[in-house]
């Protein structure tokens, strides 16, 4: 069982971003995305500040943010990697048949990574996760390498958004068909 306390601050300045995009998306009347609570059980509290300062988390969680973009339903989760190899690990399996399930109701579900290294933001399409994902099942690599990524679903800073990432599910959806 993962306590809080252990994972830091990890992807917070991503998360930052993508909070500070779904507001100005919202603001526009483009999303209504939202972040995902974690839901957590304290087991530690300073008695002077009545901060938790150490908490396990309940259940297993879905994906970072959901909501609607002009009345689609969409899901997505925000992850980092440093180098130019993702590890799959880092994708937990009830992420992933979350985001199937999502999928066959007809949502739109993709990952948004910050490669820290060349600070690049990827938008990574359920499909070609899925892919990656596949591959790694039936015994293939358990990772993915920056160069297979698709060159046209990186995203660049736009109109003081950090994280364009409707231009990206634009493109996503035209080529589902």
């Amino acid at each position: 069982m993962a306590t809080w306390n252990s994972r830091g601050l990890r992807g917070s300045a991503l998360e930052e971003y993508i909070n500070i995009t779904n507001e100005k998306y919202a603001e526009c009347g483009l999303a209504l995305i939202q972040k995902v609570p974690t839901p957590i059980t304290p087991i530690k509290i300073d008695k002077d500040s009545r901060h938790i300062t150490l908490a396990y988390f309940d259940q297993k969680s879905t994906v970072d943010y959901i909501g609607a973009v002009q009345g689609i339903p969409v899901c997505f989760d925000a992850k980092e990697c440093h180098t130019d190899t993702f590890p799959l690990q880092n994708i937990h399996p009830h992420q992933v048949a979350f985001m199937e399930r999502f999928e066959r109701q007809e949502g739109v579900s993709f990952l948004v990574i910050h490669y820290t290294g060349r600070d690049e933001f990827y938008y990574l399409r359920h499909e070609k996760l899925m892919e990656f994902w596949n591959r790694a099942q039936e015994g293939g690599r358990k990772s993915f390498r920056y160069e297979e990524l698709e060159p046209g679903f990186f995203m660049r800073q736009k109109n003081g958004l950090f994280i364009p990432y409707l231009d990206m599910l634009q493109k996503d959806l035209e080529t589902r068909g």
